[in-house]
């Protein structure tokens, strides 16, 4: 390897698939850069629903063993490909990994991952935000194509996608109705909701075919999610739920498929742009050593972090 750089490093990884208690710390070989990669030292790694999901086996094994967990990073450069001009060793980054791998000392993601970390982001801040925020600003702006003026629904809006997308959705110019928890009202209001809806209580009449569009970051039993859509709304998932198609032809709405489009470092210049101007701001449930993602996996599976949960991986 090339001076400063150790031949192995510490990294979270699973040879089979079930509960938190599969995951290992274990001594690993760095990975080796190719033409168009960076290296970068992680000092931060963004917890997904999917990386609990990937590691149960409901994702199947279309990703293989051993493997290590973790695509959301912030840390360093070390050392970058041949073909790549954009980073140079120092740099702070933030990006998303090509094939996980991100709860590890070091990772390896092609350079359009990447993007120079907000100047106002702490490296923890950081790393919670690619996944979610890119998610977020796809499914309201590029699927849901909302407008200013037009009315939001976002079901989950507590969550880590959820509460990007509440602020992104204000920042477009929409009203905002956020579904939660009762318990994460008031949290949602000082986020900045026009409404909120206690989705255990069902949804009340005064928000019935009210929105434009419906973003639903939670899944499960959605039809009710129909019930808030003005005739020839939308409904845009971002995780795999259930809803009635002879209801949806019924009210004269459209329910998308789940997508899962090809990640971009334009969004995260984006998101930095957003969150150095104090337009968007990452809430942070719970912060964990590397040591202890298995105790992050098992936040992220209760499915009751408010905001994001994020691997500590370097002392700060």
């Amino acid at each position: 390897m090339s001076q400063g750089i150790p031949e192995t490093m510490k990294a979270i990884r699973y040879s089979t698939y079930g509960g938190p208690d599969v995951l290992r710390c274990e001594e690993v070989p760095v990975p080796a850069v190719g033409e168009g990669e960076v290296l970068v030292r992680v000092h931060a790694a963004g917890v997904n629903p999917g990386d609990w999901q990937i590691r149960s086996g409901l994702a199947g094994d279309r990703f293989g063993l051993p493997y290590i967990p973790g695509w959301d990073i912030s840390g360093v450069v070390v050392s970058t490909g041949a073909a790549v001009t954009g980073f140079h060793p120092g740099d702070a980054v933030y990006g998303m990994t090509a094939n996980s791998g991100g709860c590890a000392e070091y990772a390896v993601l092609p350079a359009g991952h990447l993007a120079p970390m907000p100047k106002t982001a702490t490296f923890i801040e950081a790393a919670a935000l690619p996944q979610s925020g890119f998610t977020a600003w796809h499914a309201l702006f590029v699927q849901g194509n909302l407008e200013a003026g037009q009315t939001v629904l976002i079901n989950g809006a507590a969550g880590g996608v959820g509460h990007l997308a509440v602020q992104l959705a204000r920042w477009k110019g929409a009203r905002v109705i956020g579904s939660a928890s009762a318990r994460n009202e008031a949290y949602l209001r000082n986020l900045g909701v026009d409404a909120f809806v206690d989705y255990t209580a069902g949804l009340l009449a005064e928000f019935a075919r009210s929105a434009d569009l419906v973003l639903d970051t939670a899944g499960g039993d959605g039809d009710w999610l129909l019930d808030a859509l003005k005739p020839g709304g939308r409904l845009v998932p971002v995780a795999w739920g259930r809803y009635s198609a002879e209801k949806a032809v019924k009210a004269s709405v459209t329910v998308q498929d789940v997508q899962l489009p090809p990640f971009s470092a334009a969004y995260l210049e984006e998101l930095s742009r957003l969150f150095d101007g104090g337009q968007l701001r990452v809430t942070i449930d719970s912060e964990f050593p590397l040591e202890e993602t298995a105790k992050a996996h098992e936040k992220s599976e209760s499915r009751r972090a408010r905001g994001k949960i994020v691997i500590r991986v370097r002392p700060a």
